[in-house]
């Protein structure tokens, strides 16, 4: 009488092993996508709450701001998101036809004489990586509700990429 001894042979171990390579390959960029898109819309809507107190100081005072206070804020810019992977920063300015697609933010606040323009932006802080997010690099909206999306942080990328980012 033959003794049958229970087991798993080798070749059956490494078939497992292999389904469960295939499966991670897939499912871990899968996963990252997701997760830089999450981190995506933590930028969108710190962008459009900004927006919305600009809006409410104006309606208030006749004129937009870059006094952090005033729009209830430490200091600007500011590390937005869960885990601080944008700056947020706003401008203002006098011009009244300028669009976050034609003004870019620069990363440093101004004014101008007659505040009646203003553009908030958001790009990725460095080291994080949001900064690896090459298509969404700078994102944009104004005081006409214009949203805009580039590839360059500095806001005067080469590919408009908004549809892509403010889905």
């Amino acid at each position: 009488m033959r003794l049958s001894v229970a087991g798993f042979t080798l070749i059956e171990l490494m078939v497992v092993v292999l389904v469960a390579a295939i499966l991670v390959a897939i499912a871990v960029p899968s996963y990252q996508s997701q997760i830089q898109h999450a981190r995506r819309t933590d930028a969108k809507t710190a962008l459009l709450d900004a927006a919305v107190r600009e809006e409410k100081y104006r309606s208030l005072s006749n004129s937009y701001t870059v006094a952090p206070d005033k729009l209830g804020y430490a200091s600007l810019p500011i590390q937005i998101g869960s885990n601080n992977y944008y700056w947020l920063n706003v401008c203002v300015g006098s011009a009244t036809v300028s669009t976050a697609a034609t003004t870019p933010c620069p990363t440093t606040a101004s004014s101008g004489t007659s505040l009646t323009s203003f553009v908030v932006s958001a790009v990725p802080v460095a080291g994080t990586s949001q900064a690896g997010d090459t298509s969404c690099q700078y994102f944009a909206v104004d005081n006409t509700g214009v949203q805009y999306s580039t590839d360059s942080t500095t806001g005067s990328g080469t590919t408009d990429t908004t549809s892509t980012c403010w889905q």
